[in-house]
Formats: structure tokens, C-alpha cells, sequence
């Protein structure tokens, strides 16, 4: 019996973690989280897939090979969260549950981050937990999907 996958995708710029603005976004670097949330599904059973892109393009070309290989996707959208029409349509296409995510909480920031194209969609969202806030997503998906 093989395990269920969550499939974790990750926008722009994530991939500078642990450099760029460490007061809003941490000190953990994407590898540090990526290792965290392997450890994490692990423990309940689960195996994840973990993809980066600073590419529009990438991200919905993912999201869309996701829909059959998935029982749920996790997504931190980035900067494309307040932006990307395609990425959402990308993700309305999944029959399977979505956690929106963020690092840093996108409500205490500049008023143009308060809008997400996911949000309408997303299952749940999680949101200003920093680096954490990846476990707490897969603790989500394992109970949304249990």
C-alpha cells in the first residue's frame, strides 16, 4: 500500500528564505521547511512533494500535473496570491482539499496583501505562523483528509 501524497507548491521569491527580510519571513530557509515537512507528513503517514518557482507559468503548469497524483495540495502563492488569476483557475480545477498558506500574516501588511485570489477557493488558510505555519498546514490536510 503506498502512502497518500500532499503535494506543497511555493511562489516567488520563497526560495531566498533565510535572506530576504528575515523580521517578516524568518531565518529558516525553504530546504529547513522542506525538511520539516517531510518529517512532519511522515509522521502521519503521508509523503510529500515539494515545488518551488519564481515562474507563473511553472506554477499552474504544476498545479494542473497535481490533479491526479494528489489527495491535497498545500500552497504558498507569494506575491502571486494578490495577483494571479491563473494560478487560482489552476486551482479550481483539483478535486482535492487546498491549504492556502503564508509566513508572515498578510492582514497586519500593506493594504493591497489583504486580497487573495485563493482564499475564495482554499479549504482553509493558514496564515503568520512563519516557517511553523508548514506543519501546522499538513496537520490541517492529514485532518481534512482522515
Amino acid at each position: 500500500m503506498s502512502k497518500r501524497k500532499i503535494t506543497i507548491i511555493n511562489g516567488p521569491n520563497l526560495n531566498m528564505l533565510g535572506e530576504r527580510d528575515p523580521a517578516v519571513y524568518g531565518t529558516h530557509s525553504l530546504d529547513d521547511i522542506e525538511k520539516a515537512c517531510h518529517e512532519t507528513a511522515n509522521q502521519y503517514g503521508f509523503e510529500v512533494e515539494f515545488f518551488q518557482s519564481n515562474h507563473e507559468g511553472e506554477l499552474v503548469d504544476f498545479i494542473q500535473n497535481s490533479r491526479e497524483e494528489s489527495d491535497g495540495v498545500i500552497i504558498n502563492p507569494a506575491a502571486y496570491t494578490h495577483t494571479s488569476v491563473a494560478i487560482r483557475d489552476a486551482l479550481e480545477i483539483l478535486s482535492c482539499p487546498i491549504v492556502e498558506l503564508h509566513l508572515s500574516n498578510i492582514y497586519k501588511r500593506e493594504d493591497f496583501r489583504h486580497k487573495s485570489y485563493v482564499s475564495g477557493i482554499a479549504d482553509g488558510i493558514i496564515s503568520g505562523f512563519g516557517a511553523y505555519g508548514y506543519v501546522l498546514a499538513i496537520e490541517a490536510m492529514v485532518n481534512i483528509l482522515d
